[in-house]
């Protein structure tokens, strides 16, 4: 079995992501930096989320990548390509080496550029607390003692099964940007995982 298909096999995790298309360079920049911020990973493009391979053309998917990398993160990343022919398709693997100059940042919108994490299998948003560990030592996703309203959460989801943003903010009574702090800080240290491909964005317990 070749090396592109055993990779597959393992699904998406801490350092591989698939991408059936890349049309947005702001959405892949998250990815990149994330990997970048973390230990380095893997993007195939032209595998769908659920494995399944459909190809690209891999010419058109460097020229948004290069976009990506040098204007949407900052500092910029440097990128290596492979093209691997699996089934008929072609697929682009994308290496995002691990940075010697973290943290890097995405850019969201004009002026608003954020850092990212790789956590499991999704780009989580930093904290500021998390950008200082960045840049002194790597960061530590171990179990942290935890305030009143982190454990409402992790109540609530003992008898629920996911959660979204605005019902933690009714449930601990707290302004969206405190709870969405709060989410992003439980996984990071490893009590919920964030699900965003959804509409709606939703946690659950890790």
């Amino acid at each position: 079995m070749d090396d592109l298909q055993r990779l597959i096999w393992q699904g998406e995790n801490d350092q591989l992501d698939f991408k059936q298309r890349v049309t947005q360079p702001d959405k892949i920049a998250r990815t990149l930096v994330s990997f970048a911020n973390t230990r380095g990973g893997t993007i195939l493009i032209g595998v769908k989320d659920d494995g399944k391979v459909v190809g690209v053309d891999p010419e058109e998917e460097k020229h948004t990548l290069e976009l990506a990398a040098n204007f949407y993160c900052d500092p910029p990343l440097l990128l290596t390509y492979e093209e691997v022919e699996l089934d008929g398709h072609t697929v682009l693997k994308v290496s995002v080496p691990e940075s010697d100059v973290k943290p890097h940042f995405a850019k969201v919108k004009e002026d608003d550029w954020r850092g990212y994490v790789r956590v499991k299998d999704t780009s989580v948003q930093t904290s500021k607390m998390v950008e200082k560990s960045l840049q002194t030592e790597e960061p530590t996703f171990e179990r942290i003692p935890l305030d009143r309203h982190e454990h409402a959460v992790l109540d609530y989801l003992a008898l629920n099964r996911r959660v979204t943003l605005r019902q933690y903010m009714k449930i601990a009574n707290l302004s969206e940007r405190r709870a969405y702090r709060m989410l992003v800080k439980l996984v990071i240290h490893g009590y919920l995982r964030l699900h965003d491909k959804e509409k709606e964005e939703y946690y659950t317990l890790s």
